[in-house]
């Protein structure tokens, strides 16, 4: 069966991140990154292609992707893995050198900071890096050189100078060849270089941070710009990368869970270097608590597998029986061995890696054809359809308090979600909080549109909330006289817990409850969280946009210039709506007749 680029595509995240073909035998043909997966992966399957680039598609059978925090740290990993699996198609395609770090010597009172293409056996200094680009190293090293004044001439110049040059003279060096510096003091600076190398800046950048307001009380604006710039620049330049981190040895385990499915992550760091991820899918036939079923694949996956352990094991969950478990991993691996949940720094990056990567597969399965062509079969045997259904659309409601109350609709077709036909309904005029009236908007208008030929109709809609909404989408229906749409609605089990869904088919006489682990519940669970959390997301972006806008804008009469006065003159907002009549009318330009309008449309 060949690959399927466009419904692949269709689950491929946004994200930076690295990817990886695989052949028919499951080997992998090219290992490559990007800044936007999808965009990148859509480039193999559109346009004009050279003939090597084609021989790899025609081979590709499946493609795995591992989420990064940034281009960088997929360009990072790109280089381990492709060092480690020596992909065919990146041999004859891409250039495999090494990468650049900074070499500070351990043999000279005063050492530069240096560009090395690759790090020396000898242990004569200390190596920062690597760096993904020669041009990282060099911007960084003229950072340093800008805000420490580390010298950068070689070593043969140092020994003969005699005077100052001329990176003296424009603050760029402190002159350690003359001695204007002391070892200790041109010590200082290199160490406080080689921490914000390391992306340990903060304590470097808080110190920046005061001789910039000690610059400012002085009134140095001017220096205090300077120093901000450098500021500035540490905190975008001098990140480190989460990739590697130079030390560690941990497996991170995240579990993803969502109706339908569930993905166990299992992210391996090496010296502090992310090696990739692995995904398992586990049976959870019991029904188990996530916490319990972590702590059991875990316990599986080391103990009595004569794997290598790490010297850390980091969870997404707290796991039952943590102190037992860390006692037999320590006695399999015959030293101590780390089992932590909560974790900062770098390690807590790592597990947040390691979740993204997780969610990111298990969305990738769950809209996988086959899985979803077994759900529809399975909601057409529940509902005893004649034929497999071609669409189903879910409506739900999102308000806070009754406030910008927002109606979604969701299209699921055999592909999975159709996201082209979305809809949004922002609900009018009606009592706040009245979901029902606020659902019959949404149907009136979703339908009456339907009839005047605009979009497809459903096989199958869904309504969230049980008997109420049942029977008023069933009013609408009858009003507009609907007809071929199978009407469901569904209402969550007394404890609210996925799986306990009860399932009213056309009237609240008529009951289904389906099994838990039954693909046609999943298949409906999947369509109203996506219509749940379609709902939220437009609620949440007219609520806000409410809020941003000043209320003084729906006020006749007062346009931009206006406004401006009346903020100005009272300090803000809340100043105005203090202010009296009289109070607004000594405004500029606000007559005592606009005062009145202004007081009532605030006041009511």
């Amino acid at each position: 069966m060949s690959f399927d680029a466009k419904h692949f595509l269709k689950t491929v995240s946004e994200s930076p991140g690295i990817y990886r073909m695989l052949d028919a035998e499951r080997n992998v043909l090219y290992v490559g990154k990007a800044k936007r997966l999808k965009a990148r992966l859509a480039s193999y399957f559109r346009g004009a292609l050279n003939a090597k680039t084609q021989a790899l598609v025609a081979r590709i059978a499946d493609i795995q992707v591992t989420i990064t925090r940034s281009e960088t740290e997929a360009l990072l990993l790109e280089q381990t893995l492709i060092k480690e699996l020596r992909p065919p198609y990146n041999i004859l395609l891409r250039d495999d050198k090494s990468y650049p770090y900074v070499f500070a010597s351990d043999r000279h009172p005063f050492p530069a900071l240096e560009f090395k293409r690759a790090r020396q056996k000898r242990n004569d200094g200390r190596y920062l890096g690597p760096f993904p680009s020669s041009t990282a190293v060099h911007e960084s090293l003229a950072l340093m050189q800008k805000i420490f004044r580390i010298r950068n001439c070689e070593d043969s110049v140092f020994a003969h100078r005699d005077r100052p040059c001329l990176q003296y003279q424009i603050h760029r060096c402190s002159a350690p060849c003359v001695d204007y510096i002391s070892e200790s003091g041109y010590r200082r600076d290199l160490e406080n270089a080689i921490l914000c190398l390391e992306g340990k800046s903060e304590q470097v950048t808080q110190q920046l941070t005061q001789d910039m307001e000690d610059a400012s009380r002085a009134l140095d604006f001017e220096e205090a710009a300077r120093l901000r710039d450098q500021i500035q620049q540490l905190r975008r330049l001098q990140e480190r990368q989460i990739v590697d981190t130079g030390s560690g040895d941990a497996d991170i385990f995240a579990l993803a869970q969502r109706p339908g499915g569930l993905c166990i992550s299992v992210l391996t760091v090496r010296q502090g270097r992310v090696l990739g991820a692995r995904h398992h899918a586990p049976d959870n036939g019991l029904d188990l608590a996530e916490e319990a079923l972590l702590g059991e694949f875990v316990s599986q996956y080391y103990l009595g597998q004569g794997r290598d352990l790490p010297r850390e094991v980091l969870t997404s969950h707290p796991l039952p029986d943590a102190e037992l478990l860390q006692s037999a991993l320590a006695r399999q691996a015959g030293r101590q061995v780390r089992l932590a949940h909560q974790v900062r720094g770098h390690r807590a990056q790592w597990l947040q890696l390691a979740r993204t990567n997780a969610e990111q597969h298990l969305a990738t399965e769950l809209a996988n054809r086959t899985q979803l062509t077994r759900r529809f079969e399975s909601l057409q045997d529940a509902l005893a359809m004649d034929a497999l259904p071609e669409r189903i659309e879910c409506f739900d409601i999102s308000h806070s308090h009754g406030e910008a109350t927002v109606a979604s609709c969701v299209v699921f077709d055999r592909d999975g979600p159709v996201k082209s036909d979305y809809r949004r309904f922002n609900i009018e005029g009606v009592a706040a909080g009245d979901d029902y009236a606020a659902m019959r908007q949404a149907l009136e208008r979703r339908f009456k549109r339907l009839r005047k030929g605009e979009g497809k109709s459903p096989d199958i809609l869904l309504v969230d909330g049980g008997k109420g909404q049942l029977n008023m989408a069933r009013e609408v229906f009858e009003t507009l006289g609907v007809v071929g749409v199978r009407l469901i609605g569904v209402a969550k089990g007394t404890t609210r817990k996925p799986g306990l869904e009860t399932l009213f088919l056309e009237t609240v006489d008529h009951t289904l409850t389906l099994e838990g682990n039954a693909p046609a519940l999943h298949l409906i669970q999947h369509v109203r969280d996506e219509a749940h959390r379609f709902a939220i997301t437009g609620h949440r972006q007219r609520r806000d946009k409410a809020r941003r806008t000043s209320t003084l804008q729906d006020i006749p009469g007062v346009g931009p210039k206006r406004r401006r006065e009346l903020l100005r003159f009272f300090g803000g907002l809340q100043g105005v709506r203090q202010a009296t009549r009289e109070e607004l009318a000594r405004v500029p330009g606000i007559s005592a007749q606009l005062a009145t309008a202004i007081h009532q449309a605030l006041h009511g």
